[in-house]
């Protein structure tokens, strides 16, 4: 069964920030992203996890991150830290626990099974990483493994690697995986938020992803450097002219309600076009709230 969102959450710009660096942790404060992931995975060095862990759970509780959804990425599932991170993260309450590789339904339930277990408040949701061919050929059912479940987050990076295939631009190779992965977190009722843009260097390849991954569907983008921020808000925002023609789409057919075909701008407007207005408001308005 579709679950449907209560309240609309923006994620356009989801940052990854190293939990083992403390002045990360600090400057994140100030920065304007919708999301941060306090890592523990890939950003952390074996020897920094344990006292990373203690980092990221703190700042997690600290309620120092004011509106931003504050989630923790812990180490995947077989890995010696992952239990302790489980536990950590879920006594520490973030918005989401973040899990790199997950493949299957079973490992949701055996993942939600563990927060509850640990003591995970309500509203800690899971984030599972789609970045696996076997995640992506069984992603419905996975998008439909727990009500815990609240977000896919593209694993793109590892998605290329396993395919064997090669980062180009318009990302054609995994196109198809995108898609299936769109679907499902929709089917579902679930955000889905794209991979990361490696060269923080490249900003007209990295802004063209961005208006990319906001065509095909995405929430938002994780990021990898602060100076990404921007570009990622503004790309996954509605346009002036967006917020303007879904006030007059919705106008329109309100005041031609009974009267047979009502047309905006010389277009025929039908139900589904209403409702997708109403979502551009909706988004324009949680933003506009932050």
């Amino acid at each position: 069964m579709t679950r449907e969102k209560t309240t609309f959450t923006p994620l356009r710009s989801v940052l990854y920030m190293p939990s083992s660096n403390e002045r990360a942790l600090e400057k994140a404060k100030s920065l304007a992203c919708d999301g941060l992931i306090l890592d523990l995975e890939d950003a952390v060095a074996p020897d920094a996890k344990p006292p990373a862990r203690e980092a990221a759970a703190a700042a997690a509780a600290s309620g120092d991150y004011g509106r931003r959804t504050v989630a923790i990425r812990v180490n995947g599932i077989g890995t010696e830290w992952h239990d302790d991170d489980i536990v950590a993260a879920s006594q520490a309450g973030p918005a989401a626990i973040v899990v790199p590789k997950v493949g299957s339904a079973a490992e949701v339930q055996q993942l939600v099974a563990a927060m509850e277990q640990a003591g995970a408040p309500d509203h800690t949701r899971l984030w599972a990483m789609i970045e696996t061919p076997g995640a992506i050929l069984d992603v419905l059912a996975i998008a439909h493994a727990s009500e815990r479940l609240g977000a896919f987050v593209l694993g793109t990076n590892d998605l290329v690697k396993e395919l064997y295939a090669e980062h180009v631009p318009g990302r054609a190779p995994i196109l198809p995986s995108l898609h299936t992965v769109l679907l499902a977190g929709r089917a579902a009722g679930i955000a889905v938020i794209d991979g990361v843009y490696n060269d923080v260097k490249d900003t007209e390849g990295f802004l063209a992803e961005c208006d990319q991954g906001r065509q095909m569907g995405f929430d938002g983008k994780t990021l990898i450097h602060p100076g990404q921020v921007e570009g990622a808000n503004a790309a996954f925002a509605p346009s002036d002219q967006a917020v303007e023609d879904a006030r007059g789409l919705i106008a329109a057919f309100e005041d031609g309600r009974g009267a047979g075909v009502v047309t905006y701008n010389g277009k025929m407007v039908e139900n589904l076009h209403v409702e997708s207005a109403r979502r551009t408001l909706d988004i324009h308005e949680a933003i506009q709230a932050l």
